[in-house]
């Protein structure tokens, strides 16, 4: 079955690490990356379920960006929490809100203008090449990019829990050094939509601005 991006089943993945040692190299390389990809989608699945999920996570590029927060996501509808940040999207609205300053931005929710961050990155699995190993800290998805590659991301690692298979941490080279962003407390299903609904009488006083259209 082939996934739809825009930005199978591991059952048993120890036992098949056995009996891959026994294959001839090149049956070796072909399987891992198969494997690797199943992995890949299999997570992507758990984060776009139609019955949502919710996580923590946490970045620290020392000198440049560090934050940390809370997302939960169900179909087009998405909130997050951060210390100096929170916002709400949907299919027809994006409200991002600075706690600091006191200020709420309105935009266009298909717009890369809405997140400066956001709009340098692009992703397209079909432009990397898969591999996996067991390591101490868990399944590591390693995907490369291909010759030719438009995306600036060019090299990145995704790491699973060994038990669970959910997400534990996301791993991006940028430059000459790696970045990590920590995951914890991946939880999947959302009962209560209400998260989603963006409460604007609790920014009554904020600074408004509509950036619509964008």
């Amino acid at each position: 079955m082939k996934l739809n991006y825009k930005i199978s089943s591991w059952k048993g993945a120890m036992a098949t690490m056995l009996l891959l040692l026994f294959l001839p190299i090149s049956t070796l390389r072909a399987s891992n990356a198969s494997e690797a990809r199943g992995l890949f989608n299999n997570a992507w699945r758990m984060f776009t379920s139609p019955n949502g999920c919710s996580l923590s996570y946490s970045v620290n590029i020392i000198g440049i960006y560090k934050t940390a927060g809370t997302i939960w996501v169900k179909g087009k509808r998405q909130h997050y929490q951060e210390k100096r940040y929170c916002g709400w999207s949907g299919p027809k609205y994006f409200y991002k809100v600075d706690l600091k300053k006191r200020t709420v931005d309105f935009h266009n929710p298909n717009s890369a203008k809405r997140d400066k961050y956001l709009s340098k990155f692009t992703f397209s699995p079909n432009d990397y090449n898969f591999s996996w190993a067991n390591s101490k800290e868990g399944l590591v998805i390693t995907m490369e990019g291909k010759d030719g590659i438009k995306s600036s991301i060019k090299h990145a690692k995704l790491v699973l829990d060994r038990h669970t298979h959910y997400p534990i941490a996301v791993k991006v080279r940028v430059a000459f050094f790696w970045t990590t962003v920590k995951i914890s407390n991946f939880h999947p299903g959302i009962n209560n939509d209400d998260i989603f609904d963006y409460p604007a009488a609790r920014f009554k006083g904020f600074k408004f601005t509509n950036h619509w259209p964008e």
